[in-house]
C-alpha cells in the first residue's frame, strides 16, 4: 500500500483575543442587569436569579485563559453577547473560505506545494455557514486548485475524520495530494449568557496537506501509520439549529438552537471511550504506548486530556508530552488538536512516534498515529 504523509500544516488566528476577565466582566454585567430587571419576579419565585461567573471557576473547570474570536465587540457587549459579522454579498468570499485560504496558504508553503499540486480540498468543521455551494469548492476556486472539493461535519472530530478520508483516497491512488481545512467560528453557536459554557469556545482555522510519500519534498514530514474512527450516538452534546427551524417557529430562539451539553456526563462517558480507542488502535498496529513521544489531543478541557494521558501512558504525562493550547485558544472544536500538532511538533526527531486525537459530539472520536520522517 502507498505510504501517506502529512507534509504541512497552517493556522489562521483571528486578530481579536478575549481574556477570561473581559468575558466575566461582560457576563456579570448581564447577570446584574437581569436580576435587577426581574427583582420582583425573582422575589416571588417566578424567575430564577442568575449567578455571576468568575475567572477562577473558568480556569479550574477547563484550563482556558483566553480565546481568539472573529468579532470581539459584540461578544463583550452585555446587551448583545454574540459576534457581529457583517453580511457579505454573494460576490465576496465567505468568511469561512477567507479563513481557510489563509491557513491553506501557510500549510501549502510548509509542504512546498503549489495550487496545481493539490488534487482535492476537504473542508471539515463543526459549523458550516451555508449548506451549499460547498465551502470546499469555494476554497478550491479561490486558491486556483483543479480537481474537486467537498464539505463534511463530524463536530469536534471533523479534522481527524477529514484526515481519514484523505488518507483513504491517497492510499487507493485516486489522488496524489489533498488539502484538509478546518475553519471554526465556534463563537457563533455559543450561548454567552450560559454560565456553564460561556467561556468554552474560540475561533480559528487550521489546514493540513497530505500526500503520497514519493511526492513529498518537505523536510520533517510525518508518516501516517494508521487511522481509527469511532462514533456512538449521544444527546449529551447537541445543537438543534438547522434549516427546519422555520418549520417549527415555536422553537426559534430556544436555548437548544445554540450549543448545549451535559458536561459531567460527557466527561464520564467520552474519556474512557477515547482512552480505549487509542490503546486498542496502538495494540492493533503493534505499537507500545510507552514509545509515544507526544500526544496532540482534542483541546476541549485540560482535565479530560490529563485523564486520557494517564490512561494511555499509565502515569502522569510529563511536560511537553501532551501540549495544551487551551490557555490561548480555548476550545476550537475540530481545529484544536491540529493547532497543538502544528505548534508543538517541529522539535521532535526522526523516528519519533506521536498521535493526533480528536473527540466530541456524536459521540465521535478519531485517532491518527504518526511517525516523524527525516
Amino acid at each position: 500500500m502507498t505510504k501517506v504523509v502529512i507534509s504541512g500544516t497552517g493556522v489562521f488566528t483571528p486578530p481579536n483575543s478575549i481574556s477570561n476577565q473581559e468575558l466575566v466582566d461582560s457576563f456579570n454585567a448581564y447577570v446584574r442587569k437581569h436580576n435587577e430587571e426581574n427583582a420582583e419576579a425573582i422575589e416571588r419565585g417566578e424567575v430564577e436569579a442568575l449567578a455571576e461567573s468568575n475567572v477562577e471557576f473558568i480556569v479550574k473547570a477547563s484550563g482556558i485563559e483566553a480565546r481568539y474570536v472573529m468579532n470581539k465587540s459584540g461578544i463583550i457587549d452585555p446587551d448583545i453577547m454574540a459576534p457581529r459579522l457583517p453580511q457579505r454579498s454573494n460576490d465576496e468570499p465567505s468568511i469561512l473560505a477567507e479563513m481557510a485560504v489563509d491557513a491553506a496558504n501557510k500549510a501549502m508553503a510548509r509542504a512546498q506545494k503549489k495550487p496545481e499540486d493539490i488534487d482535492a480540498v476537504i473542508v471539515a468543521c463543526s459549523n458550516l455557514e451555508r449548506p451549499y455551494p460547498a465551502i470546499a469548492v469555494e476554497v478550491q476556486d479561490l486558491l486556483g486548485i483543479e480537481g474537486f472539493g467537498f464539505d463534511m461535519n463530524v463536530a469536534c472530530s471533523s479534522a481527524t475524520f477529514g484526515i481519514q478520508q484523505a488518507y483513504d483516497m491517497l492510499r487507493s491512488g485516486s489522488v496524489d495530494t489533498v488539502l484538509v481545512v478546518d475553519p471554526e467560528i465556534c463563537s457563533g453557536h455559543l450561548n454567552f449568557r450560559d454560565r456553564d459554557s460561556h467561556f468554552i469556545f474560540g475561533d480559528v482555522c487550521t489546514a493540513i496537506v497530505l500526500e503520497r510519500e514519493e511526492t513529498c519534498t518537505a523536510p520533517g514530514a510525518w508518516e501516517i501509520l494508521g487511522t481509527r474512527l469511532i462514533t456512538k450516538f449521544s444527546n449529551n452534546i447537541r445543537n438543534n439549529f438547522g434549516f427546519l427551524n422555520r418549520a417549527t417557529p415555536d422553537g426559534i430562539g430556544a436555548k437548544d438552537k445554540l450549543f448545549v451539553q451535559e458536561g459531567r456526563k460527557v466527561f464520564k462517558e467520552v474519556v474512557p471511550m477515547v482512552a480505549e480507542l487509542i490503546l486498542q488502535h496502538m495494540k492493533d498496529e503493534g505499537l507500545d504506548p510507552k514509545d509515544l513521544k507526544r500526544m496532540w489531543l482534542h483541546q476541549a478541557n485540560k482535565n479530560m486530556n490529563d485523564f486520557i494521558g494517564r490512561k494511555v501512558l499509565g502515569r502522569d504525562p510529563e511536560p511537553g508530552e501532551q501540549p495544551n493550547i487551551l490557555q490561548e485558544y480555548a476550545n476550537t472544536s475540530s481545529a484544536g488538536s491540529i493547532i497543538a500538532f502544528s505548534q508543538n511538533s517541529e522539535d521532535l526527531k526522526e523516528g519519533d512516534l506521536g498521535l493526533i486525537c480528536s473527540f466530541g459530539a456524536g459521540y465521535s472520536a478519531g485517532n491518527i498515529l504518526v511517525r516523524k520522517r527525516g
